[in-house]
């Protein structure tokens, strides 16, 4: 073990890989609760959303693991699945059969994009200011969503307000908001999970968490086959190219996904690898300067870029790395043993099915806004002073929750950047990758009002 995984190499030992790994669980865990009840909105069955959350993340972190031989797991990704689910399915209009085909042609692209010299010009073509951006704006949109699952925040009147605080979901909910933040604040490992279960919880004697329709392990397995490989039936990816009309916002989509992706894992490779030495400057520079796989970083990407095509497979949105990893990185975690651990520890989880299935929206909902909060800490690295990194990053991050899209958000946020950069008179120091993105977004809009 010592020989495969350079445990002694990378300064390490099986204790403190094992303990990393279930320290980066628990800090991870609360998506097998949390990606079925958003997905499963779309229309496909939760059980099998389940098990797909479950397989995707095992399989994935494997590979991780295995081949690239770095501390990170992976796992259906937050605010992707809700993009998924809000924008792609229920703002555009398309199945969830067509958005999980879009999603399997997201990783394709991904794959293609980490084997060649394409991946360079893509992560050196979106600005810095941008990347953080589009993180933090899917931070407010995951936390916006997460309040209105519950129902907290109530139209009623034709603008948003907060709801009459008259239902038992709307205490149990504050009562869990509550107690995330405390364990967070507190920094109790595992605290999101933690408050998700005791949440479930204190929502019985409320009558908010009911075992009455739960879904067993059984019934799970016995869900998977509607979603596993339904992009290859009717209605899944060769419909996507019926209508000739839609086929620029099919790309549209494709591209939303990917870039989200591709950026969130970079963001969290760079942002916690370098830290720790896992990847080193050389890494990243081998990275930007070759094709193959010559540097772990070069794996670690692949690893990530195939898992989200595999997810698809089997009925999941994007599996992308999890910024979570950071947790078990900063208990010790520095190979791929302690991805394994991850991935035992999501295998053993597909057993507890019949609880997962009764925790209710109330207990998942603090997650979701807290989650939130994370993610908009990305907002910190923006030059606030600089109207030329303001002004995008403003209207990236507001436009994702105000139109409930975060393809919007992306569109609004190139779109503005571009714009600055001209009135500057800097308009030859942007990218054209840059330029073609922001064409393309502008022509979606202009076909969108067509239609």
């Amino acid at each position: 073990m010592d020989k495969f995984f350079k445990l002694k190499e990378n300064g390490t030992n099986v204790t403190t890989e094992i303990l990393a790994g279930l320290t980066t669980f628990f800090a991870m865990s609360y998506i097998i609760v949390v990606n079925p009840g958003i997905l499963s909105q779309s229309g496909m069955e939760w059980g099998a959303v389940f098990l797909a959350t479950i397989i995707a993340s095992v399989i994935g972190t494997l590979i991780m693991g295995l081949v690239a031989n770095v501390p990170y797991a992976q796992a259906p990704g937050m605010g992707l699945n809700a993009f998924f689910v809000y924008t792609v399915c229920f703002g555009l209009g398309f199945t969830w059969q067509q958005a999980l085909s879009m999603v399997f042609i997201c990783g394709l692209f991904n794959i293609l994009i980490t084997v060649t010299k394409i991946r360079k010009y893509i992560i050196k073509a979106i600005p810095l200011s941008l990347q953080n951006a589009i993180g933090g704006g899917i931070g407010i949109f995951v936390a916006y969503i997460g309040l209105l699952n519950v129902g907290i925040i109530s139209f009623e009147s034709g603008v948003p307000a907060l709801a009459t605080l008259n239902q038992p979901q709307f205490w149990v909910f504050l009562i869990g908001l509550a107690l995330t933040i405390i364990l967070c604040v507190k920094n109790v490992k595992g605290g999101i999970l933690i408050a998700i279960v005791v949440t479930t919880l204190i929502g019985i004697p409320f009558g908010v968490t009911s075992m009455q329709d739960t879904t067993s392990f059984v019934d799970a397995v016995n869900a998977l086959p509607s979603t596993f490989l339904a992009i290859f039936k009717e209605g899944g990816i060769m419909s996507l190219f019926n209508d000739p009309a839609k086929l620029p916002l099919v790309l549209i989509t494709i591209f939303s996904f990917s870039i989200t992706d591709t950026f969130d894992t970079i963001g969290t490779f760079i942002g916690t690898g370098r830290k720790s030495g896992i990847f080193s400057e050389e890494d990243e520079k081998t990275m930007e300067t070759s094709s193959g796989f010559r540097s772990r970083l070069d794996k670690a990407l692949f690893a990530d870029a195939t898992a989200t095509s595999i997810g698809a497979l089997f009925g999941t949105s994007n599996t992308t790395t999890f910024v979570e990893s950071a947790s078990g990185i900063g208990a010790g975690g520095r190979t791929g043993l302690t991805s394994v651990v991850v991935a035992c520890c999501f295998a053993l989880s597909a057993f507890l099915a019949s609880f997962i299935s009764a925790v209710p929206y109330a207990a998942t909902a603090p997650a979701l806004v807290i989650v939130g909060v994370m993610m908009t800490s990305s907002f910190k690295e923006i030059a606030w002073d600089d109207f030329s990194q303001a002004i995008p990053a403003f209207f990236a991050g507001i436009v994702m929750a105000l139109c409930y899209s975060i393809s919007y958000g992306i569109a609004c946020g190139f779109i503005s950047y571009c714009l600055t950069k001209v009135i500057k008179g800097e308009a030859k120091g942007l990218h054209p990758i840059l330029w073609v993105c922001t064409f393309l977004f502008i022509l979606n809009f202009v076909l969108l009002a067509m239609l």
